[in-house]
């Protein structure tokens, strides 16, 4: 359910489901913008193999660049000390350096292409961006989102949801780190960190060496640069996102469909049937207008990660299904997004954020609107130690920040979290469908906290108490049979991160 997080591609069909990684905004209301030609989102059916696979389409847009004069790195002219370095200038690394500017920090950005647009797209309940001052970041929002349990059971949320303008972002944080004067950005490639005892360097593709007291890696999932103690034994979320310009659809424009979980259109494909039968996957879909769509097909979290080329299958017979012709494919992305897993090795000389620092949602893929939260904990718990007049440096300092970022309660909520992936891992589709059906319907101030990650862990155990009286007879079940070991694992954890 994610950020990732969570993906666009080309041909002629396409279909509505959900993941939590994208958003956008378009509020038609719901008696226009339900396309009425007897297309019940339920019940449509084509039985025609004329709509093609999209999959033979190819994107149109072109990357974008933003048209900014940032102030670079100049190794004849400019020192190579700062008091941070940034390795990558996506949303987790250009959020924290505009935070970390407001105390006057030294910083310098290194990034291979820091004025390119990123590539994923990122949607986000709209009160989470509202509460960081990010409400002018948005594409568009939609009043309310749905999700479909399966053919018969709808359930709809009353929780706007939104996809995130990355340009707009972008440009607003690049504007928030430049506005201070103390920020230098590197258009370079890290290839190594090396330690010493108050300060570190980077050396870069380019031959020049950078020095700081602190060195933050947010370069992302593939990093190598921060270390684990433990077996990183992740689960994925996969997903094949596309956006396009279609004929027709037969979705409410002011809905986002956040889930969809039916698998009607997996009729005339027994293999696709079975399989997603053992390893669900849904749609997350986003209508901008009556001709323009953002579609994705996702699976939630899967161990090992679930073939992409799968996912595309299964896509391909849902947008047929429901009768979309796609005339043209502007985007597509594949979304792959390590969920859960340990975190890194607490604290270490190179501190991390996004990606690569276990912020992700384990349970969801939900990253961006957290990162946006939690970076400016990481820069006051930065600017507490080299903005004082002790200069707080070497294992201190790393100490402060890793336990700044993850204080001994969002280590325990977040091993709540994994265990509410490692149970989704055991259930198949039809134990899916019963598990979010009792997790919406409990109050919405739980569901939200849950997928918001803002439930403290008594509250957590609220929640898992609230489920299992909501929950069906197969659902408790599920519950009964199949939690003992993640459960026990967690608890074990817990009792580790105690002592």
């Amino acid at each position: 359910m994610g950020t990732s997080i969570r993906v666009f591609s080309p041909p002629p069909a396409l279909i509505s489901s959900s993941k939590f990684l994208l958003p956008s905004t378009l509020s038609v209301s719901s008696s226009r913008a339900y396309k009425t030609s007897s297309r019940k989102l339920c019940s449509h059916v084509i039985r025609s193999s004329k709509f093609g696979n999209f999959l033979d389409l190819k994107p149109e847009l072109q990357p974008e660049y933003l048209n900014f004069d940032l102030p670079w790195f100049e190794p004849a002219s400019d020192r190579s000390r700062f008091d941070v370095i940034i390795i990558g200038t996506g949303p987790a690394g250009l959020r924290l350096a505009e935070q970390l500017s407001r105390y006057g920090i030294k910083v310098c950005c290194v990034d291979p292409s820091p004025l390119s647009m990123w590539p994923n797209n990122y949607g986000v309940w709209v009160d989470e961006f509202e509460s960081l001052g990010l409400e002018d970041c948005f594409d568009k929002i939609w009043p309310t989102t749905c999700v479909y349990i399966n053919e018969s059971r709808t359930k709809h949320l009353n929780r706007r949801y939104g996809r995130v303008s990355r340009k707009k972002l972008k440009t607003k944080l690049m504007e928030g780190c430049i506005s201070n004067g103390v920020i230098k950005f590197h258009k370079a490639k890290v290839w190594k960190i090396e330690h010493q005892e108050f300060e570190s360097s980077i050396l870069c593709d380019d031959g020049n060496e950078l020095k700081a007291s602190l060195v933050v890696d947010a370069s992302g999932f593939a990093s190598t640069f921060v270390e684990y103690d433990k077996r990183r034994n992740h689960g994925y979320q996969i997903a094949h996102g596309i956006l396009v310009e279609v004929d027709d659809h037969p979705f409410y424009l002011d809905k986002m469909v956040l889930m969809d979980w039916r698998d009607s259109h997996l009729g005339n494909e027994p293999d696709l049937r079975v399989s997603n039968s053992r390893f669900p996957t849904f749609l997350y879909a986003m209508p901008f207008d009556s001709n323009l769509i953002f579609l994705e097909e996702t699976s939630l979290v899967s161990r090992p990660v679930l073939s992409y080329m799968e996912v595309k299958r299964r896509m391909v017979a849902r947008l047929r299904h429901l009768g979309i012709r796609v005339r043209r494919v502007l985007e597509d992305e594949k979304c792959l997004i390590p969920m859960g897993g340990p975190l890194p090795r607490i604290p270490q000389n190179v501190m991390a954020i996004g990606g690569t620092s276990g912020v992700v949602h384990p349970s969801t893929g939900y990253m961006v609107a957290r990162i946006m939260a939690l970076a400016p904990v990481l820069a006051n718990a930065i600017a507490e130690c080299l903005g004082s007049t002790r200069m707080i440096r070497g294992q201190p300092l790393y100490h402060r920040v890793w336990n700044g970022l993850w204080p001994l309660e969002r280590r325990y909520t977040r091993e709540f979290y994994s265990f509410g992936m490692e149970t989704l891992l055991k259930l198949d589709l039809e134990g899916t469908r019963r598990f979010f059906d009792a997790f919406f319907y409990l109050d919405p101030y739980q569901w939200q906290g849950f997928l918001s990650s803002r439930l403290s862990f008594q509250e957590l155990v609220l929640l898992s108490l609230s489920l299992f009286e909501h929950a069906s007879n197969p659902s408790r079940f599920d519950i009964v049979t199949k939690c003992p070991v993640p459960l026990a694992k967690m608890v074990g954890n817990l009792a580790r991160e105690a002592i």
